[in-house]
């Protein structure tokens, strides 16, 4: 270790990826908005500590993945990533820096929601273990999700789909699958997002024995797989707002149309291919935003309008 740098401030935030945390903030403040709409009741303390965790867990999963790819030998500096996406690839910290890291980050969600769920029985503490222990199977262990088919499930079910369903736990202590059905947009992107990378990284993938969704199935089944998953997200932003939303509903596809038809139309053309990696995770993180944040949007509107689901 000898040599090696200390982590500074900037490499701990470049490790947590800020830019990705739109992941997590989008079913948060998702979660948020779904509770006022059903009545149940929300403080801005509890959707501030709420919000702050999610964002914390995120930070963990990238910091963990970045640190288990890396000492597994999965990241290199030819595989076509950003300087500023791979810190232990181009900067000289030591591995177990970014270990305990991640493993603050972690602790330090559960510490920052643990005020919110105290009474508010099983249902937010069953959740939040369910999360904290996929966050560490997810890279970590000998055989880590991200490397078996279901990595795109996991991820996208996870963040886009457990943290709406923790939220409302947390905020009124029952499963409320409701939140669940109505967080779709957002299982889908955030899935995309992961079924982006392992599409890229096929070739990467099967000389590290990674058993991910499309190396198993092969490019071409993986890329119309794919194709069929962004139509699905789009259906779901056009439909799912305005069953719950009615009229003000309908800005959800408006919106998306208007900001976010080059993105789309650009995710079910693109050849998914290793050299175009980087414009390819550009554009799903782009679309997440510009589509998902549309829904969220209508969510906010319906609220204003006093809709009740």
């Amino acid at each position: 270790m000898a040599g090696r740098q200390a982590m500074s401030v900037t490499a701990a935030v470049r490790l947590a990826n800020p830019h990705s945390w739109v992941a997590a903030v989008y079913p948060a403040v998702f979660g948020e908005l779904y509770c006022l709409l059903v009545g149940y009741d929300l403080s801005w303390l509890q959707a501030v500590l709420l919000l702050g965790a999610c964002i914390l867990m995120q930070s963990s999963v990238n910091t963990l993945n970045d640190y288990f790819d890396f000492v597994k030998g999965t990241d290199t500096t030819d595989d076509f990533v950003e300087v500023h996406d791979a810190v232990l690839v181009y900067e000289d910290i030591a591995p177990k820096q970014a270990l305990y890291l991640g493993l603050a980050y972690l602790a330090a969600a559960a510490l920052l929601v643990l005020p919110v769920i105290i009474g508010a029985g099983p249902a937010p503490w069953c959740i939040g273990l369910v999360g904290g222990l996929v966050v560490l199977a997810y890279s970590g262990g000998k055989t880590p999700l991200s490397y078996l088919p279901v990595g795109e499930l996991v991820s996208g079910g996870v963040m886009g789909g457990l943290i709406p369903l923790g939220v409302a736990a947390a905020v009124h202590g029952i499963v409320d699958g409701l939140a669940l059905i109505l967080a779709i947009p957002f299982i889908i992107g955030i899935g995309l997002v992961m079924m982006t990378n392992n599409i890229s990284d096929i070739e990467k993938d099967r000389q590290a024995r990674r058993k991910t969704l499309p190396v198993v199935v092969g490019r071409p089944k993986a890329v119309r797989l794919y194709r069929a998953a962004v139509v699905c997200w789009i259906v779901s932003l056009l439909v799912i707002p305005v069953w719950y939303g009615g009229l003000s509903g309908l800005v959800v596809p408006a919106l998306a149309a208007l900001t976010g038809r080059k993105v789309f139309a650009f995710l079910l053309t693109s050849p998914l291919i290793p050299q175009e990696r980087v414009r390819q995770m550009k554009c799903i993180a782009m679309a997440n935003v510009l589509g998902n944040g549309a829904y969220l949007i209508g969510a906010a509107l319906a609220v204003l309008a006093g809709r009740a689901v």
